[in-house]
């Protein structure tokens, strides 16, 4: 059973990053982009997350906690180019 919920787990985070990408490609905007970029970030922190919890290594976690910063900080240093007055395309 626990091997069936990883499986399902998998590729559930499989589905969503591939919506996620075609999101990225077609994104009629920047915002749109970004978003679909930070979502991406956050799947791949889920896959490193389903994986610490299939083989047991927890020394992934470290790797998981790094990509989650990095991309938090990505994003609000967007939001602030955007508050800035950068370049939108939407408007």
């Amino acid at each position: 059973m626990f091997d069936y919920a990883i499986f399902v787990a998998y590729a559930l985070l499989s589905l969503a990053l591939v919506l996620s990408f075609v999101r990225l490609v077609l994104g009629p905007s920047l915002p749109d982009r970004v978003v679909a970029l930070e979502l991406l970030a956050s799947l791949t922190v889920g896959f490193i997350g389903v994986a610490v919890v299939a083989t047991g290594r927890s020394a992934f976690l470290d790797v998981a906690m790094v990509l989650a910063l990095t991309a938090f900080l990505a994003a609000i240093a967007f939001a602030r180019y955007l508050e800035k007055g950068g370049h939108r395309i939407d408007d």
